[in-house]
């Protein structure tokens, strides 16, 4: 079933970790040809009547990448389905973009206008988005398609657009990253990720002997005969819009076999460049053990009927589905300039495939259940693979980089477009308020929660069957959550989700009385429990009402939350 939710109709009315743009430990970029000083460009926020009148169910791009002067020409077909009445057809496409045509389509099998041939279709560009007038109002039910040609030279950007780099040798190094700016950067898309397409189809043409790598299943490639090839792609499953990608380089493969705990087996490929394949080859056991690591946390990966792949690209990395972006540079130390004891990295854009690409919100404003949960995957893989100590250590560096001045609210309640969500600390922030609600679940009913989030049994009604693939929310989180703690948990998403202060928790000591208060922003209820450790022995110590009081030895030493689970302002 497709990937909707009620929000498509209700819209009518530091560096960051994987959305960094550090370069990797690559060569720099070669420059582009100079452009014009363009608008910043962004994905989501209001959703246009226009565009939440349909529903996009197949997008069919064919692109023409031309590293000599860093342009590209294409075509992209569009299939949607109409739910509000509709005479215009809105999509997204980055000012930088030139339309030559649009053309009318009957549908997939036909690929033409009744009475043969296309029907070309009036359109104007208002800005970043493209308006197409239809022959007449279509009513809901109805199917609408389309075909829009284009070229242009896209935005530059290590995260935010593409990269026309080099590699070591010299040969042309194309990549794509556009989750903040938007996929309207480089295709036509209606830019919101409340709609996700249910499958695509890529074609990309590159000249010989370069490599053209996307997303989903490879489908074979076609020599042109004009000292070009074109590489066929085809995603099988529903896919964010900033989760398709192209990545064009001189690339060797890399293979291994891998069995899922499904009992699936499959192919998991890393596209390296050839000076690197060596590094690639050595670095597959350990990237196979954090997919095995993920499926026995969020269950079997979500995508085994395409494949599991890693392109290596000349900026950070990138979350893109099936093929994540890898540009650590095989250094554990790549990510956020800390040593992880592994390759954080790979680790935390592969969890995107679980925590962002199989669960998506459908606004920008609860970004923070992508990020926050595989930010939180580093100390969970930290304590099964090498110990208690380096996850804590983790915790601890990641509790010194939690914003402190100027907080925002990691998951306001309105709507969000892509720059507003990144300004928010969905990182950081984000994985102490999943760390701490661990410590309200216990360990054994967050893991059960985690798997459940991904992997619910019985299956929901609205899964897709084929990836488990569907929209969700904070609010859907506190349901799982408050049904497996057996109380109602929305005291704790008050505070650390939907507003920006941290409680505070007040501790007086007078002689052998110990008292604790927890002041929390507002007045809201805050009944979080702590650790509290006297003379070496530990015990959890309700607050119903948020406070308690202790009597302990006079002279004995009193130790509030010692293992730092619970995130607070006097932290």
């Amino acid at each position: 079933m497709p990937r909707r939710t009620p929000r498509l109709l209700a819209a009518l009315s530091v560096a960051l970790l994987s959305a960094s743009p550090l370069a990797a430990q690559q060569p720099a970029p070669q420059p582009a040809p100079p452009q014009a000083v363009q608008p910043i460009e962004v994905s989501g926020g209001p959703l246009l009547p226009e565009q939440a009148a349909y529903d996009v169910t197949f997008y069919d791009l064919a692109l023409h990448v031309n590293p000599a002067d860093s342009t590209i020409a294409g075509a992209l077909a569009v299939y949607a389905r109409v739910v509000i009445p509709m005479g215009r057809l809105v999509l997204d496409l980055d000012t930088t973009m030139t339309v030559s045509a649009v053309t009318s389509l009957a549908d997939r099998a036909a690929g033409a206008a009744p009475g043969g041939g296309a029907a070309a279709l009036p359109f104007e560009r208002r800005g970043g988005r493209l308006w197409i007038t239809l022959p007449r109002t279509l009513q809901p039910g109805e199917r609408v398609a389309a075909r829009v040609e284009y070229r242009g030279r896209p935005r530059v950007g290590g995260f935010g657009g593409f990269s026309w780099a080099r590699t070591p040798s010299g040969a042309p190094w194309v990549t794509t990253s556009v989750e903040t700016p938007g996929a309207d950067i480089w295709w036509p898309v209606k830019d919101h990720p409340s709609d996700e397409t249910d499958s695509m189809a890529l074609h990309y043409t590159v000249p010989a002997p370069l490599v053209a790598v996307g997303n989903g299943r490879f489908r074979g490639v076609r020599e042109n005969g004009d000292g070009t090839r074109t590489y066929d792609w085809f995603i099988s499953t529903p896919i964010n819009n900033y989760g398709v990608t192209m990545d064009v380089a001189p690339y060797v493969e890399v293979t291994e076999p891998y069995v899922s705990t499904s009992g699936d087996t499959m192919r998991v490929t890393f596209w390296a460049l050839p000076e690197d394949s060596a590094n690639a080859r050595r670095a597959m056991p350990e990237f196979l053990d954090h997919l095995r690591f993920f499926e026995e946390i969020g269950g079997p990966y979500p995508f085994r009927r395409d494949k599991y792949g890693i392109v290596q690209t000349p900026f950070l990395g990138m979350e893109h589905q099936t093929l994540i972006a890898y540009g650590a540079g095989f250094r554990n130390d790549a990510m956020a300039r800390y040593d992880w004891g592994f390759d954080a990295l790979h680790q935390h854009e592969l969890a995107h495939e679980w925590w962002g690409n199989q669960i998506t919100p459908p606004d920008w404003n609860d970004l923070w259940l992508h990020e926050a949960f595989a930010q939180y995957m580093q100390p969970l893989y930290a304590e099964r693979r090498i110990s208690v100590a380096k996850a804590r250590d983790i915790m601890t560096m990641a509790r010194s980089r939690v914003r402190t001045t100027n907080p925002l609210a990691i998951a306001p309640r309105e709507p969000q477009n892509s720059r507003e969500a990144y300004a928010r600390d969905v990182y950081w922030r984000g994985s102490w308020v999943l760390h701490s609600l661990r410590y309200v679940l216990g360990s054994d009913r967050f893991f059960t929660m985690l798997r459940q989030w991904n992997d619910p049994t019985p299956p929901l009604p609205a899964l897709n069957a084929a990836c488990r693939c569907r929209f969700a929310t904070s609010e859907d989180l506190l349901l799982l959550a408050s049904r497996i703690a057996g109380q109602d948990l929305r005291w704790f998403f008050d505070v650390y989700v939907w507003q920006a202060e941290l409680p505070r928790l007040v501790v007086t000591r007078t002689g052998p009385t110990v008292e604790l208060r927890w002041e929390a922003p507002g007045g809201l209820p805050f009944p979080m429990p702590v650790d509290v450790r006297v003379d070496g022995r530990t015990r959890r110590v309700e607050m119903p009402g948020g406070r308690a009081t202790l009597t302990v030895p006079a002279r004995a030493s009193v130790d509030v939350d010692p293992d730092g689970w619970v995130l607070r302002a006097d932290q």
